[in-house]
């Protein structure tokens, strides 16, 4: 394992609150893998930022009558509010607008320009005749040429994932009406020109997930096109040209450079030297399915265009989107789920335990379910891990004064959970470090269901032969699991921690630590509480009532 690494998700548009789809497929799986990489002794750092350029972003600030500056300004500190009520705990978290990424997208620009992979076209380009303006992007909303889709922006299909060479049927977002078409001229990087370094890249990279980079490389089979950088818009970091002031990057150039120039501002700041750090690294970069062709193919590309000075990703975890109630989250429909107003309801571990529960190292489609997640925080979260922790630490309380007992010679119960302990972190880790952290959660359950039936056999309350094994093996696999847990529940993790009576942050435990047996003879546990409340049938009613129209 690479001593180092830098882990990054897609950039939250600053335009509009964060809600469930949002965290589960990004934010959340890379907050839980840094956490887990530095349990593992991994100097890891989390760097986001908001996308604070793009047509979505001029379009809603005309609305609301407020300047573009103004409007991002807001959004990214609600955003960082949001993120950080749900423990996602990024170390740096910047903004695409910051004068340090403006210069770093320009001096980038300007060494492809000098290598030769940027060149000027004239174009045929949207333009509303009602609106008196040029169309990109957002701008304009019709049928996808690819999967036929309907309703999907001219820069990305929602639907397949692909960038359309030319919307079908389309209409100005703005006013609905048609657009005509007139000419202008944009610059163009040669993506077509990287086939073959961007084939050998997906080939020869192992961590990326097989079925991503086959229906990437059968993109580059079929042909790439050479990318329109630019846009005729007001919004956006100006093109270093002279005689270009009204001509902005188009955002999906800019704002994954943000994850450099954000990442080495804030080492830099830190006293390192941040593009060493960076090309030492492992490079993470977790993003939903509906942006593989940008950074599988665009993100790629420009780092070789400028011969590699800073380094490609290692990995790319991609998995598929939320939907809730097995319907598409609409936002204009009220069918979504703000993670502020969850928050103000449920506790921020219980969202964390369901939407890693349910997520898997995939492309497939997760569903929020109201019911099934009162199911799982119930039978499984309370019912399982939180009973065990609850009857095992209460009873040494009541029974033993709240003092690990010496244990008696094990007999092969006791034997075998000792065991359990010994091995559980092996397995464990191997599945954290391919990513499959739904699978790792699984297995801390079935871990914590193992000792629950221990318990239950051994029959402690009855003060029989091998009680004081039973309380001393149980003891420490209640402290195996709140070292295990602390990636996906930090704040339980905690509190287990606390309640066991050990000092400091379970965060400074090494994850190798899991399967030593420490708490000895005579330790003293601390007070004790159940860690979770019951998820009532009228409350989660009461939720799904304030959902509007899904169709």
């Amino acid at each position: 394992m690479n001593p180092k690494a830098i882990i990054t998700s897609a950039l939250p548009y600053a335009n509009g609150e964060i809600h469930l789809g949002h965290v589960a497929s990004t934010y959340l799986p890379a907050d839980v893998t840094t956490r887990f990489l530095r349990q593992k002794g991994v100097e890891a750092y989390y760097i986001c930022a908001s996308d604070d350029f793009g047509t979505p972003i001029l379009i809603q600030s005309e609305k609301e009558g407020k300047t573009p500056e103004e409007y991002v300004e807001y959004w990214n500190k609600r955003d960082f509010e949001d993120f950080t009520a749900l423990n996602i705990k990024f170390d740096f978290f910047y903004k695409t607008s910051s004068q340090e990424n403006k210069q770093f997208v320009q001096d980038v620009f300007k060494k492809l320009e000098q290598a030769g992979h940027i060149y000027e076209n004239e174009i045929i380009q949207f333009y509303c005749n009602t609106d008196k303006k040029f169309l990109p992007d957002r701008y304009v909303i019709g049928t996808c040429p690819n999967c036929k889709a309907d309703d999907q922006y001219s820069d990305l299909c929602e639907k397949c994932g692909r960038v359309p060479e030319e919307i079908e049927n389309p209409h100005c977002s703005i006013c609905g009406q048609p657009p005509t078409k007139e000419k202008t001229k944009h610059y163009f990087f040669r993506l077509k020109n990287f086939s073959n370094q961007l084939s050998q890249y997906l080939e020869n990279n192992q961590n990326l997930q097989k079925d991503v980079k086959k229906y990437v490389q059968n993109w580059i089979k079929e042909g790439l096109t050479d990318w329109d950088i630019t846009r005729d818009i007001s919004w956006g970091i100006p093109i270093p040209v002279d005689g270009e002031k009204k001509k902005v990057f188009y955002g999906w150039f800019d704002n994954h450079l943000a994850y450099i120039s954000s990442t080495i501002k804030f080492l830099n700041d830190s006293g390192k030297d941040g593009k060493k750090f960076w090309n030492d690294s492992d490079i993470y970069h977790f993003i939903g399915k509906d942006i593989v062709y940008h950074h599988y193919l665009f993100l790629p590309a420009m780092r070789l265009g400028i011969s590699e000075e800073y380094k490609l990703p290692d990995y790319i975890p991609t998995r598929g989107h939320l939907t809730l109630q097995s319907k598409k989250i609409s936002k204009s429909r009220n069918w979504y789920i703000g993670l502020k107003d969850f928050l103000g309801i449920f506790p921020a571990d219980y969202l964390r335990f369901y939407l890693i529960s349910i997520n898997p190292y995939s492309q497939d489609d997760l569903n929020f379910n109201w019911d099934e997640f009162a199911t799982k925080i119930n039978s499984e979260l309370i019912g399982n891990l939180g009973n065990l922790v609850n009857r095992v630490l209460g009873f040494t309380l009541k029974s033993f004064d709240g003092i690990v007992p010496e244990p008696d010679e094990f007999d092969n119960m006791d034997k075998e959970s000792e065991k359990m302990i010994k091995e559980f972190v092996t397995e464990l880790s191997i599945l954290m470090e391919k990513n499959h952290l739904d699978r790792a959660l699984k297995m801390i359950l079935q871990f914590s269901a193992h000792f629950n039936q221990y318990f239950q056999h051994k029959e402690p309350w009855k003060n029989g032969p091998g009680t004081n094994s039973c309380v001393f093996l149980s003891v420490n696999a209640v402290r195996s699991l709140a070292i295990a847990i602390y990636p996906f529940m930090p704040d339980s993790s905690q509190k287990i921690w606390v309640q066991l009576g050990l000092e400091g942050n379970v965060s400074t435990q090494m994850f190798d630590q899991i399967s030593n047996i420490t708490l000895n003879q005579g330790h003293k546990l601390g007070s004790v509480s159940p860690l979770f409340e019951k998820v009532e049938e009228s409350v989660i009613d009461e939720q799904k009532s304030k959902l509007g129209d899904s169709n």
